[in-house]
């Protein structure tokens, strides 16, 4: 599988088209008859459908309808193109006001959206984002994100960290889930057909005497998911005891002294 990094393209050329500060006056090439907007959003449509890897600038040109020339005037290649597909996706997520409620209910909302984004977008899981497309999108998300530690007493520097911590915790279970699901899909079987195909041999191979505990905890979360792996159970666990892990940084509030 190809690796897909941000921060591949000129610095410099990526960021003026991120925040569309492109040079004004005669430009080179055919003459454009679609906005840069279209063309990304057509370049998130063909990743949801078939995967980044099918997201050639051949491929795009087909899909808007231009010439493949043509789009070079609007973007000059797929690494300047990743950057604005993943800003937009970005731009468009919700940012309600949660100012009144607890931290951890900010926290896990926000959780909550970046899993929405990437089971709408499983593509965006799997883009490296070592070097982040510092579009408008982006610093519009970090800015609502790091909001949600307001009031918890964490200094500028745990406050980053502790996003970030969070938001790996969400993509991974996002791979993860996106790995079960193409599974399922390959295999044609649902994991409750696989198991019940399956089982009379496992049972056989899988000695109890000498696998006790693999043998009587694999049964038991198996029953209780119908499956070997629920990725609806293994995020909500999991979120749970990342905002626990959390909790062991914010000061606790000390309680007003009582009057005599």
């Amino acid at each position: 599988m190809t690796t897909h990094r941000t921060g591949g393209g000129d610095p410099a050329h990526t960021l003026r088209l991120l925040w569309r500060r492109t040079e004004d006056g005669p430009r080179r090439g055919p003459r454009q008859g679609r906005s840069l907007d279209d063309i990304v959003r057509a370049a998130i449509g063909l990743a949801d459908g078939e995967g980044l890897d099918a997201v050639t600038m051949r491929a795009l040109a087909t899909a808007v309808g231009v010439a493949p020339m043509t789009l070079y005037t609007y973007v000059p290649g797929k690494a300047e193109l990743l950057d604005l597909m993943l800003d937009a996706l970005y731009a468009d997520m919700p940012r309600p006001d949660r100012s009144g409620e607890p931290w951890r209910t900010r926290v896990a909302a926000l959780a909550h959206d970046n899993r929405e984004l990437f089971a709408a977008h499983p593509w965006a899981a799997e883009v490296a984002t070592g070097r982040p497309p510092l579009g408008p999108g982006l610093m519009a998300k970090y800015e609502y994100e790091l909001r949600a530690f307001d009031d918890t007493g964490l200094d500028d520097v745990t406050r980053d960290a502790a996003l970030t911590f969070v938001l790996d915790f969400v993509r991974a279970a996002a791979r993860s889930a996106t790995e079960a699901r193409a599974a399922r899909q390959a295999s044609a079987w649902t994991d409750e057909q696989w198991w019940t195909a399956n089982g009379p041999l496992l049972a056989e191979i899988l000695d109890e005497r000498r696998y006790p505990t693999a043998v009587r905890v694999g049964a038991a979360a198996g029953a209780a998911h119908n499956t070997a792996y629920h990725p609806d159970h293994a995020y909500n666990f999991g979120l749970a005891r990342a905002l626990d892990a959390l909790t062991a940084l914010i000061p606790t509030p000390t309680p007003p002294p009582t009057s005599p």
